[in-house]
């Protein structure tokens, strides 16, 4: 999408911090951390929501969960949090789907 940020992001027309870059997806830390390791995994492909993803694309999640798995192991973080936003009453501010690594600090449930 062309007023997609995330997008621009993939296609280098916007910088960002970019901790992994591999075939399927891109990694990149939050500008706005919400933990002391705050990354976003972003898929290559644009899909605006999680209800979005088709049945042919169900690995995709798989790839974004073990690209944050390998990051955590890369920054010692062994308790971390993962978490998909569906939604603007989900929190979901950019409509490209994306999961967020958060470590770095004790987690507390309910989350908000």
């Amino acid at each position: 999408m062309s007023d997609c940020l995330f997008c621009k992001i993939i296609d280098k027309k916007i910088p960002a911090k970019i901790e992994l870059d591999e075939k399927n997806l891109l990694a990149i830390h939050d500008i706005n951390p919400q933990a002391p390791t705050h990354i976003l995994v972003i898929p290559k492909v644009h899909i605006a929501k999680i209800d979005e993803i088709e049945k042919n694309q169900a690995a995709l999640a798989g790839e974004l969960i073990d690209a944050a798995r390998r990051i955590a192991k890369l920054k010692n973080i062994s308790d971390y949090r993962l978490v998909f936003n569906n939604g603007a009453g989900a929190g979901q501010s950019v409509f490209h789907i994306h999961l967020h690594l958060l470590g770095g600090r004790p987690m507390h449930w309910p989350p908000g």
